[in-house]
């Protein structure tokens, strides 16, 4: 399954880093308990392998973006063709889907709660209704909430959020619809991820 529905924060425990953006009292546990789970999560670990290092990072991006082991596979297979650095392209192609775009515009705010909102028909791109959140987005096009949606509660306080777009969207909170303007750079790759490490574990 390409969708996580487990413990939020005991993933995020076990792999070391918030992997979904929800703030509240999620983060705030994972902020208190900043440890690996289970009995023995307090104490102090050997050095763990180069394998388990280039798999815990792989884990780490899957389970953010929300995409299943195949599709992972896949965007790293479509990388490694490309003449750009692998590990640049590949979380290239991992910010392009549509529905991080959606997160990174600030219509979701979280990317789990991107991919529903795209996986339920509330966004259209280019002026089409688009429900497959794994759509990639290109330079010019355009993405909004669909007209008959954009006065339900979950969009209420998107212009209070004040939350800022990445340079390659242009975004307009009243009007709930946004532009990709920019071709991505390798400064606009998820900075979490080290996916030099992620190259590494697919390259053996």
């Amino acid at each position: 399954m390409s969708r996580y529905t487990g413990a939020v924060t005991r993933l995020s425990r076990r792999l070391g880093t918030m992997l979904f953006t929800n703030a509240g009292s999620k983060l705030k546990a994972f902020q208190k308990k900043s440890y690996k789970p289970g009995q023995h999560g307090q104490k102090r670990f050997a050095q763990i392998s180069e394998y388990n290092k280039h798999l815990q990072e792989k884990q780490k991006a899957r389970f953010m973006y929300g995409v299943s082991e195949k599709q992972f596979s896949n965007y790293f297979k479509v990388a490694s063709k490309s003449s750009e650095a692998t590990g640049v392209k590949f979380m290239k192609l991992l910010e392009q889907r549509l529905d991080n775009t959606i997160y990174r515009a600030g219509i979701g705010s979280t990317r789990p709660q991107a991919r529903q909102l795209v996986a339920h028909g509330l966004i259209k791109l280019n002026g089409k209704k688009a429900s497959v959140p794994s759509i990639q987005i290109k330079l010019g096009d355009k993405f909004e909430v669909t007209e008959s949606k954009k006065s339900i509660k979950i969009f209420e306080d998107i212009e209070k959020r004040k939350f800022k777009s990445p340079k390659w969207i242009k975004m307009d909170p009243k009007g709930l619809s946004g532009e990709i303007v920019a071709v991505l750079d390798k400064d606009d790759i998820e900075q979490a991820i080290d996916n030099q490490l992620i190259t590494e574990f697919y390259s053996k």
